[in-house]
C-alpha cells in the first residue's frame, strides 16, 4: 500500500466524520425550528431538544457528534441493546456507539500497520475481524472479573443486610443500607435495585433483575431464599446468617482451588498463546519465513495439525483445572 492510498483513506474517513457532524447539527437545528413554531402557535412553551455543549476539545466534540449521530441508527438494532448490557456487565462506562467506534478504529489502525508492513491490501482485510473477535473476549474477561468481585463481596453484604434486619429495618431499607455502605460493584447493583423499587417495581422483580445482570449462583441462592421466606414466613435474619456462612465457605474453598491450580492455568495459557505470538513475531520480522507453509500443500496440512493439537491441549488443560464447588 503506497502513501497515496493512505492519504486517500484518511481523506475518506475525515469526510465521513464531517458528514456525520453536519447531519447531527442539521437534526438539532430542525428540532429547534419545530419547537419555535409550536411555541408560536400552540401558546404552550415547548422545550427544544437539548443541544450538545462544546467541551473545547475539537477531537472530543467531533467524536461526540459522530456517536450522537450513530445512536438513533444503532437503537433500531436488537444487537445494540445486548451490547449495552454487556458493557454494563463489564463495568465499562461507554455507550454502544463509542464502543463500536473504538473497536472499528483500532481494527483499521492495526490493519493499516499490517498492510504497510507486508505491502499488500489483502493483509488489511482480516485485521478488523480479528480485533472484533478479541474485543468480545475482552468483554467476557471484564464480565468474569466483575462477577468474581461481586461474589467476593457477597458474604459481607449479606451480613450487613442481616444486621439491618435485626435492627428493625425493612428489607427494602436493608437494600438501601447496602447501596450506601458497600463498595462497588455490589453497591452499584443494590443502588439500581433500590431505584427500581422506588419507581414502583416490586422487590421480587428487582432482585430477579439483579440475578439476570450478574449471573451469580451465590446471589441466585440468596434471592431464592428471600422469595421463599416472603411466601412461607420465618426469621429472615437467621436465614441470611446461614446463607452468608455457606457463601463464605464456598469462596474460601474456591480461593484455595484457584491457588492450587494457578500454575496449571498459567501453563495452559502460555502453551496456547505462545505459538501464535511466535508466529506473529516471525511474520513481522521475516515475512518470507512462512512462505512454504502458505504455498505448499504439506505446509497447509502441518498448520492444520498444529491448530488441532493446540485446541485439544487447551481444552484438556481447562477441563483438568476447572473444579466445581
Amino acid at each position: 500500500m503506497n502513501p497515496a492510498s493512505l492519504i486517500a483513506a484518511a481523506l475518506v474517513a475525515s469526510s465521513v466524520l464531517a458528514f456525520a457532524a453536519f447531519f447531527m447539527s442539521g437534526r438539532n437545528s430542525q428540532a429547534e425550528e419545530i419547537a419555535r413554531r409550536l411555541n408560536r402557535y400552540g401558546g404552550v412553551a415547548v422545550a427544544a431538544a437539548p443541544t450538545r455543549q462544546s467541551t473545547g476539545n475539537a477531537l472530543r466534540d467531533a467524536l461526540d457528534s459522530v456517536t450522537s449521530a450513530l445512536n438513533p441508527v444503532l437503537s433500531r438494532s436488537s444487537h445494540t441493546g445486548k451490547l449495552a448490557d454487556d458493557l454494563q456487565k463489564a463495568d465499562l462506562k461507554l455507550k454502544s456507539s463509542e464502543w463500536l467506534l473504538a473497536v472499528v478504529g483500532i481494527g483499521v489502525l492495526v490493519g493499516l500497520v499490517v498492510a504497510l508492513r507486508f505491502g499488500s491490501v489483502i493483509a488489511f482485510i482480516p485485521c478488523p475481524i480479528v480485533v472484533w473477535i478479541l474485543s468480545g473476549f475482552f468483554l467476557k474477561f471484564r464480565q468474569r472479573r466483575r462477577t468474581r468481585a461481586f461474589n467476593n463481596q457477597l458474604g459481607d453484604t449479606i451480613m450487613l443486610m442481616s444486621n439491618a434486619l435485626k435492627a428493625g429495618h425493612s428489607f427494602a431499607q436493608a437494600l438501601s443500607s447496602v447501596a450506601k455502605n458497600a463498595n462497588p460493584p455490589i453497591s452499584e447493583e443494590f443502588s439500581r435495585a433500590t431505584r427500581e423499587i422506588a419507581l414502583g417495581i416490586n422487590v421480587d422483580d428487582a432482585l430477579n433483575h439483579m440475578v439476570e445482570r450478574n449471573k451469580s449462583e451465590d446471589f441466585d441462592l440468596l434471592v431464592t431464599a428471600v422469595q421463599i421466606q416472603r411466601v412461607v414466613g420465618g426469621n429472615l435474619a437467621e436465614i441470611l446468617d446461614t446463607i452468608a456462612y455457606t457463601i463464605r465457605e464456598r469462596i474460601r474453598i474456591q480461593g484455595e482451588i484457584r491457588t492450587l491450580t494457578a500454575q496449571a492455568r498459567t501453563s495452559g495459557w502460555i502453551i496456547t498463546v505462545l505459538p501464535f505470538a511466535l508466529a506473529g513475531a516471525l511474520a513481522l520480522i521475516s515475512p518470507s519465513y512462512f512462505g512454504p507453509f502458505l504455498t505448499d500443500p504439506l505446509g497447509h496440512i502441518m498448520i492444520g495439525i498444529g491448530l488441532v493439537s493446540i485446541a485439544i491441549g487447551a481444552a484438556a488443560i481447562q477441563k483438568i483445572v476447572r473444579i466445581e464447588v
